[in-house]
Parts: structure tokens; sequence; C-alpha cells
């Protein structure tokens, strides 16, 4: 039997219907593989189709924030939440989109060593804020964001991104889900 992407015993619906199956063929086309966060959704389609949604609205749509931006968001969270999963993969993320992968270890281990703009250090900083302690988030957190740059939308969106991420970091390492391997050798 194929391991499962958690320790969890939830197997994949089988056959995957035929929408599912063709996002997987694409992840594989693109990516070349279906990531483990994925396939470890597919015991339950409706939830499958729930996060990638939510996911593909929160990463990929238009926002003020940059892909990597968000990236650095999900590595920075991932890193206070010791998420095995999301600093491999999103790391390897902000690898490839810096075309840096000092900034992309330097982001795992530690934000704060990185060579940062006040954009970035004011968007982190806030993103680590909620991670942390959220409730004590009050206007000042918000207006150093503006001060930074960022509108309101931004400022929402980067909350969002955070708050995400924390979902699935403590997901992904209540159940052990494993990064794919091939996410390690990625932009290096």
């Amino acid at each position: 039997m194929t391991r499962l992407p958690t320790a969890l015993n939830l197997p994949p619906v089988d056959p995957l219907p035929e929408k599912t199956q063709k996002y997987f063929d694409i992840c594989t086309e693109k990516l070349g593989m279906v990531p483990n966060v994925l396939a470890a959704h597919a015991f339950d389609i409706d939830m499958l189709n729930a996060f990638t949604t939510l996911y593909n609205k929160l990463m990929l749509a238009d926002s003020g924030l940059t892909k990597l931006e968000r990236e650095m968001i999900a590595v920075a969270v991932s890193s206070v939440n010791r998420c095995f999963y999301c600093l491999t993969a999103h790391g390897a993320a902000v690898r490839e989109l810096s075309g840096d992968p000092v900034l992309g270890e330097m982001m795992v281990m530690n934000w704060r060593v990185a060579t940062l703009n006040p954009r970035q250090h004011a968007m982190l900083s806030f993103a680590e804020k909620v991670t942390v302690a959220s409730y004590t988030i009050v206007e000042a957190d918000r207006q150093a964001l503006r001060d930074a740059g960022f509108t309101d939308r931004d400022i929402w969106d980067i909350a969002n991104v955070a708050a995400f991420f924390n979902m699935t970091n403590r997901v992904a390492s209540a159940t052990n889900m494993r990064p794919n391997p091939e996410y390690h050798a990625q932009f290096r």
C-alpha cells in the first residue's frame, strides 16, 4: 500500500471525481507532484474543494501583496509554529519566487536575520503577532502597516494569510503530515 500523506488512516476517495482528478493532473504537470496537503484532503472531496478554494483565493488571486510576500507570511508563521510540512513546501516557494536560496533558508530559521525592506519587516511583524498573540493587536499595529505602505485591504489579506497558515500548520502537525520529498531539493 502507498503511504498515506498523514499518520491517519484516511485513504482518498477512489476513484477521484473527474474534476478532482483533473486538478491533480494539473498539479502533476505544473509541479511534478500532487502536494501531500491536497492528497491528505482527498478523503473528503467537499473539504478538499473548500481548502483549495480558500488557498487559491488567499495565495494566488489578485492582491496588493505579491506572491512572494504571501509565501513569506506562510514561512514566518510556519516558523513560529515549527510546522515541518509548511516550512519545507513554502520555504521552497520563497526560494523560487525570490531567486535567493539563502533568503528561503533565513526565512525558515528566523525571518529577522533576512535582509528585508521596511514593508516586509512590518508585514512579518504583524503576521507573527497574529500567530503568537492576536488578541493584543491594536490600532497602532494596523497603523504601522499603513505607514509601511499597506492599504486596509492589504492588512485584511495579511491577517487572512497568517490565520490560514496558523490553521494549516496545526492540522499538518497534529496529523504528522509530511511534505513531498521533491520540495527539499527545489530551487537551491
